[in-house]
């Protein structure tokens, strides 16, 4: 089984990009959002849960079937019951998807528990036995996976990385940290340069990726294909765009705080809103303010009160106040205290 070519990159001649995926934010809407500050090359799915009983997660589904930001979409699952990794891969292809993905990496401590996501990292032949069958099952479409460096160490990091050149995987996403480490502590990105030494598919190196700045120099100490980005594109999603101006030597465009309250008020009109409760939908919201409020303020002082805030009028008093009191003000280009 030969390696299955990646969808077009949006420029062929910089490194790729890629929104990673992360459950409860990275659906259909935030992929829009995404795309209406500047697209990654690639989008990946919120999670499949495939077992015995799953059907296709209908909601997960629209952000395949409705998509329409004009970037390749990934499907990504997670699960260990190697028949229905298969029956699920091969209903997914009958979908416009760029390829499978296949979660080896996921630290939700109720995850790895049930051995899979991270929990996989735990048993290499399970590992050679699952991308076995599914290289076989997804022969004409990419065929990728998203891990870390090992479960709480590194003893099986070269094992696996055998593994996905043994079965042909097409693309390789890493987070330069274990499982148990879940996102605490420093990115080891000397191992991920180590992964692109060592497997013959393009890596995408994660963890981290706070800004444009700190891209190029993770690109620049990996040798990566590209980079994938999580949370720090919660917080400011021009980042997409602004690690392409990095990487042109472009001046980066700042981002007054003014749009920062504009991007706030579309991730509030979520085409869900209307039927989830006030109380829900803030502290939605808040989960996104967490990321935002830290290029914000360097005090720290937005992040408290908005902690506070119960109300919707509350939550965008003190959002008025913050980031419309001086219209010269921009966005940091990192996050304070990083």
């Amino acid at each position: 089984m030969s390696q299955v070519s990646l969808p077009q990159s949006l420029n062929k001649d910089l490194p790729l990009t890629a929104l990673a995926p992360m459950q409860d934010v990275t659906n259909l809407w935030f992929m829009k959002v995404i795309a209406h500050y500047g697209s990654p090359d690639y989008f990946f799915t919120e999670y499949f849960r495939v077992n015995e009983t799953s059907r296709l997660n209908k909601s997960i589904l629209t952000a395949i079937t409705e998509n329409d930001t004009g970037r390749p979409v990934f499907a990504q699952m997670i699960g260990e019951s190697i028949p229905d990794l298969v029956r699920t891969a091969q209903e997914l292809c009958g979908y416009n998807i760029a390829g499978i993905d296949l979660n080896m990496g996921c630290p939700a401590p109720r995850i790895y528990r049930k051995n899979v996501g991270g929990g996989l990292l735990l048993s290499p032949e399970k590992v050679d036995r699952i991308l076995g069958e599914l290289r076989s099952a997804v022969n004409d479409r990419p065929f990728t996976v998203k891990m870390r460096l090992g479960f709480k160490n590194t003893d099986t990091f070269y094992q696996i990385l055998d593994l996905i050149n043994r079965h042909k995987i097409d693309l390789l996403s890493l987070h330069g940290r274990t499982v148990l480490d879940q996102y605490h502590g420093p990115v080891k990105y000397d191992l991920i340069a180590e992964a692109v030494k060592q497997v013959n598919c393009p890596v995408l190196a994660n963890g981290n990726i706070y800004s444009a700045a700190q891209a190029l120099s993770v690109l620049s100490q990996t040798g990566a294909a590209g980079v994938m980005v999580g949370r720090w594109a919660i917080g400011n999603p021009w980042i997409f765009e602004q690690i392409r101006q990095a990487l042109r030597c472009e001046p980066i465009t700042p981002v007054s705080l003014v749009e920062v309250r504009n991007y706030i008020q579309r991730l509030w009109q979520t085409p869900e809103a209307p039927n989830i409760p006030e109380r829900a939908r803030v502290g939605y919201l808040k989960m996104f303010l967490n990321y935002i409020a830290l290029s914000v303020d360097a005090e720290g002082h937005f992040l408290r009160l908005m902690r506070k805030t119960q109300t919707e009028v509350e939550l965008f008093t003190l959002c008025d106040r913050v980031l419309l009191a001086d219209t010269t003000q921009t966005l940091a280009l990192a996050p304070f205290g990083v």
